[in-house]
């Protein structure tokens, strides 16, 4: 992937834009990508205004949902330095092949398509030490030459910010569909989130909702529900801007739990949490239904 990265070791991965040895200019990768991604319906990138707000636990939640619901569902860890999403799907980080018509995901058992740098690495503990060009590099190809077929959702985990990553999502996407805005209720966080929001329309991007994380700590022994990082700043933030609020998560163990143990909360039966994210995927395939029927 070149002289500066570090830890990956896959020829197959690499940060440059080409066809069977063949460069191709801007237009070509823009007709390429819009190509491979033909296939798919809603490609909506899940970002956040800064870290620690749990956006791959949202990412990776609201994949699981929408595929627990016959939903045909792509996952791209668009995270270059810190890809979580394979642990949190209890992926193994294993190199994959190119064939003829790509670079094929790997499917997890409820049928998520997934890509990250993170299967790519030839040391999971190893840095990825890259300058934005690599990056966008790597966006373009998990875009271009990655075999997804044909998909109802496409969700992008991208980092947190406004940087190289999101930028190069938004800019390379055919025709993204919007943004899922992940934000606590504190003051810190929402403040963050203001920005991205401004991101999002400077770059023209529909905001399709926000997901209000760790609102309210239910504790497990006893029940009692207690407000460590505040509450209700995310709803009142959407209220003020006029932005839906798909739903909002309380802080659990469970949580934690799921994602250590790579199996997403979302998809068990029994979970209250769960059941949170199932209704923030319904809600949001619902918004997306109504449109599309709006724009008939």
């Amino acid at each position: 992937m070149g002289s500066n990265s570090s830890g990956c070791g896959a020829g197959s991965c690499s940060g440059g834009g080409s066809v069977q040895g063949r460069s191709l200019g801007p237009a070509d990768e823009a007709a390429a990508i819009a190509y491979n991604l033909c296939g798919v319906r809603h490609k909506i990138a899940v970002m956040s205004g800064k870290g620690g707000v749990g956006k791959s636990t949202v990412a990776v939640n609201l994949a699981a949902a929408l595929a627990s619901e016959g939903k045909k569902v792509g996952l791209l860890d668009a995270d270059v330095h810190g890809p979580s999403v394979p642990m949190m799907l209890g992926l193994p980080a294993k190199p994959l092949p190119v064939f003829p018509d790509g670079i094929h995901p790997i499917t997890t058992d409820s049928g998520v398509k997934v890509i990250s740098i993170a299967f790519f690495l030839d040391n999971p503990s190893s840095p990825t030490v890259w300058r934005g060009p690599m990056k966008a590099g790597l966006i373009k190809q998990f875009l271009q030459d990655v075999a997804w077929g044909e998909l109802d959702y496409l969700i992008v985990d991208c980092p947190p910010g406004t940087g190289d990553e999101p930028l190069s999502v938004i800019q390379l996407m055919d025709q993204p569909t919007g943004a899922v805005i992940v934000t606590t209720p504190q003051e810190v966080a929402l403040a963050a989130v203001k920005k991205s929001i401004a991101f999002c329309r400077i770059m023209k991007l529909p905001v399709l909702g926000i997901v209000q994380n760790m609102d309210g700590f239910i504790c497990p022994h006893c029940g009692q529900a207690s407000d460590p990082f505040r509450t209700g700043g995310g709803r009142k933030l959407a209220e003020i801007l006029g932005i839906p609020l798909l739903g909002s998560i309380p802080l659990t163990g469970e949580m934690a739990t799921s994602g250590d143990n790579g199996k997403p909360v979302s998809l068990a039966a029994e979970s209250t949490v769960g059941h949170v994210f199932k209704d923030i995927a319904d809600l949001l395939d619902e918004e997306l239904m109504c449109a599309s029927l709006t724009d008939q």
